[in-house]
């Protein structure tokens, strides 16, 4: 395997993290996930690119939240630096566009397969392996949000790199194929978790609605905010009992 000339690497001045992390790509969401857990900001050797704060975990090993990310580049840096860190399971918080009539703004979206049409991930080569989450964080996940009495879709998601040339055609093939949402990150954070032997799922909320090929946009939606924090609480709950079942850090490869 051919190694970056420049490589993620945990600097002298960086903290280490336990095995868990939480990347939180809005920021409003993370301010409000950071003050929920109590959590401390801690300067690294990557600010200003995100921010990373640290909770102490009912193990004693802290729980880091990152954040706030933008586009598969800016995401893939910030999973580098966490898996560098110490992470070894990582759960994703963030929001999507439904592509799906019966899918609509509020809902929660577990992407468990990905279809790549950015370009950070092909420089990430993982022969034979299907672009996809980790299925025993899923597992965890979805059956977390089922006893929670809450619904939710699982499924493939499309990544794109162009927010503006998300075409009609391309959402006609793409739901017709069956592909839920669109979004900016998670084809890529995939296959970097894949590449660096991290484990990482995710929970995304859908924020605006393209399947009727009209844009509808939800940001300001009460249901998108409820349930954008339900999915937060949820997470941080994960996050707790992650470290309890794994309390040593694992190490990527």
């Amino acid at each position: 395997m051919s190694h970056g000339i420049i490589q993620p690497v945990r600097a002298r001045s960086d903290p280490q993290i336990g095995p868990v992390a939480l990347m939180v790509m809005l920021p409003e969401v993370l301010k409000r996930m950071v003050r929920k857990a109590g959590a401390t900001e801690f300067p690294f050797s990557d600010t200003p690119l995100y921010r990373l704060y640290l909770t102490e975990g009912r193990s004693g090993l802290p729980i880091a939240l990152a954040g706030p990310f933008f586009g598969a580049p800016h995401a893939v840096m910030g999973l580098e630096k966490l898996v560098a860190l110490g992470a070894g399971y990582i759960w994703v918080l963030g929001w999507c566009g439904s592509l799906q009539r019966d899918f609509h703004i509020g809902d929660l979206f577990v992407p468990t397969q990905a279809l790549s049409e950015e370009g950070t991930s092909t420089h990430y080569p993982i022969p034979g392996k299907i672009i996809a989450s980790d299925p025993s964080l899923n597992r965890i996940l979805t059956e977390a949000i089922t006893r929670s009495d809450h619904e939710f879709k699982a499924g493939e998601i499309w990544t794109t790199d162009a927010i503006y040339r998300e075409t009609p055609e391309k959402v006609i093939r793409f739901q017709e194929r069956g592909i839920l949402g669109v979004d900016m990150e998670m084809s890529a954070l995939m296959t970097v978790a894949a590449y660096r032997s991290a484990a990482l799922s995710a929970l995304l909320v859908v924020s605006d609605e393209l399947s009727e090929l009209k844009w509808k946009p939800g940001f300001s939606s009460p249901r998108l905010n409820e349930k954008t924090q339900l999915a937060g609480d949820l997470l941080l709950e994960l996050s707790q009992t992650l470290t309890d079942l794994h309390p040593r850090n694992r190490q990527a490869s």
